[in-house]
């Protein structure tokens, strides 16, 4: 599994959160190999707890030029995407808990991401859909830093739907037919 998973979280940072710049943010550490790769194998919540503390508290000692964000992937836990939702209250709070807060943040990823008020397979949602639950942890300074010198950042939202929804269905499957290795 580890060598799928991880493979497969590359090419969707390769083909959707880079190719597609839905991160305008993301190029760079992605080709520089700043983007750390974690898999968590197991179910246990409380597990993926310790590894989001021990991987947050890793990452805000790093240096920028060496690692700025980590993709904790965790396939078999928090499959149910509500379930997901509620790990992720619980994920903010143990940033708080552990004087991580300014310092790394959670983004969310998961494979059922849906936006409310959105349908199911509306592609907006694909936006935040992941080939696996995931966890993005990323160092708010250099978050801040980017920020600083991208015009209109509170837009990229927005353009991102506007993407998704010009590539519409059949362009989504064939990027996820990418990362999933199943183009011809």
């Amino acid at each position: 599994m580890e060598a799928v998973a991880v493979t497969e979280t590359r090419r969707w940072v390769e083909h959707f959160v880079v190719g597609l710049n839905l991160c305008p943010f993301a190029r760079n550490p992605f080709r520089s190999g700043r983007i750390k790769y974690v898999l968590y194998e197991g179910e246990d919540i409380v597990e993926l707890a310790r590894q989001l503390i021990t991987e947050a508290h890793w990452l805000s000692q790093q240096p920028a030029g060496e690692v700025e964000t980590t993709l904790l992937i965790h396939p078999r836990a928090l499959p149910d995407f509500y379930d997901y939702l509620d790990f992720m209250e619980e994920a903010e709070l143990l940033i708080r808990e552990n004087g991580l807060e300014g310092i790394v943040q959670v983004a969310s990823f998961h494979p059922d991401y849906q936006f409310a008020g959105t349908e199911p397979d509306a592609p907006e949602n694909y936006t935040n859909r992941s080939p696996y639950p995931m966890l993005h942890l990323l160092r708010e300074e250099i978050l801040e830093q980017a920020l600083e010198h991208y015009d209109n950042p509170e837009l990229i939202p927005e353009q991102n739907i506007e993407k998704m929804n010009e590539l519409g269905h059949e362009g989504i499957q064939k990027l996820w037919r990418k990362v999933r290795g199943t183009e011809a």
